[in-house]
């Protein structure tokens, strides 16, 4: 009987995800990751994640990856900010953590296999957009190591959330995890990351706004409050229409505004790059961020870096942020932005 390591959040899907490859006949375990540090949180999610475990009747491990964590993700959460660039902590966090100290926890307890709760979908050699659409993680995935695709099982990636929400209020014992409120999409923010940043950075410092000659329009609350294209927040001296924040300056706590217009970006620069082919020049489809719908493009790789010409204007693409290629459903892979005009 081949054995599953299944990360358990105490959520309804890794619940559910949990009690599927029971039923298909796996052995199965179970394991809690205390990651982040924020008070409460573990007593109640690890509760639940036992819950979940007893009523399956598996074993449920408890790794604690505070310190790593901090150091991999959370840390660089607060360096890329500090920089004015707009980090991305989840994708840090899935190859680093979730795919990677738990694919090494896998082998320890001598799984053949790592599950989660993500939706998305692969065949064990590529990874694909999830079923549902409107769940799909498969952005946040582009980072892991592809080395570990054969190892992989997503059983919610050809589901709909709401039949999982469904399926869990169905059966007697798990109706309470059908109703539990959804994870923030960061986990260690709960309500904005400025909220957050304030505790390590000085964050409220009063800079200049500039247009995009240099001149001094207005007044804004601290750099660090701020991401490409936010059009709120700060002032614009004597302006009729909108404007957006077109760039960071953090040496001299300055943003720059523009209308919408100067925000659009035909190319970005990437870095720290991870493909699961081996091409060097193709076209695709890429997200430059979670939220926004994928656009053609030409890619081509030299150096370890990809340049990329988008096939039309993209509006709000920030520094720091991933760019994800795809090849219809197929995640082919991404990077890391260093550039975009």
């Amino acid at each position: 009987m081949k054995k599953v390591l299944v990360g358990m959040s105490g959520g309804v899907d890794s619940t559910i995800t949990t009690l599927l490859l029971k039923e298909q006949g796996y052995e199965v375990e179970g394991v809690y990751m205390k990651l982040h540090s924020k008070p409460g949180y573990h007593e109640i999610h690890q509760a639940r994640a036992q819950k979940a475990a007893d009523f399956v009747g598996i074993k449920l491990h408890v790794l604690d990856l505070q310190d790593i964590f901090k150091e991999k993700v959370f840390q660089p959460f607060i360096d890329t900010y500090a920089e004015g660039k707009t980090p991305n902590p989840c994708a840090l966090c899935n190859r680093n953590l979730k795919f990677g100290e738990m694919i090494k926890f896998a082998d320890e307890v001598g799984a053949d296999y790592l599950a989660t709760g993500h939706y998305i979908q692969t065949d064990g050699e590529f990874l694909y957009a999830a079923h549902d659409d409107t769940k799909d993680q498969s952005y946040f995935l582009f980072y892991i190591n592809k080395d570990i695709l054969p190892r992989l099982k997503f059983p919610l990636g050809e589901r709909k959330k709401s039949d999982i929400k469904e399926l869990a209020a169905s059966i007697k014992g798990l109706e309470s995890f059908a109703s539990q409120a959804e994870s923030s999409e960061i986990c260690f923010v709960e309500t904005t990351y400025t909220d957050v940043l304030k505790n390590y950075v000085q964050v409220d410092q009063v800079g200049e706004v500039l247009d995009k000659d240099g001149n001094v329009v207005g007044e804004h609350k601290g750099y660090m409050h701020y991401t490409i294209g936010k059009r709120r927040g700060f002032t614009v001296n004597g302006a009729h229409e909108p404007h957006f924040v077109t760039k960071i300056i953090p040496e001299k706590n300055q943003i720059v505004v523009g209308t919408r217009d100067e925000l659009a970006c035909n190319r970005v620069v990437l870095n720290n790059l991870n493909f699961f082919n081996d091409e060097t020049e193709f076209k695709s489809t890429v997200k430059l961020r979670y939220r926004t719908k994928a656009v053609d493009c030409n890619v081509k790789i030299e150096n370890d870096k990809a340049y990329v010409e988008l096939d039309e204007g993209v509006f709000g693409v920030a520094v720091g942020q991933a760019a994800v290629f795809y090849d219809d459903d197929k995640l082919i892979g991404g990077g890391w932005i260093i550039e975009a005009n």
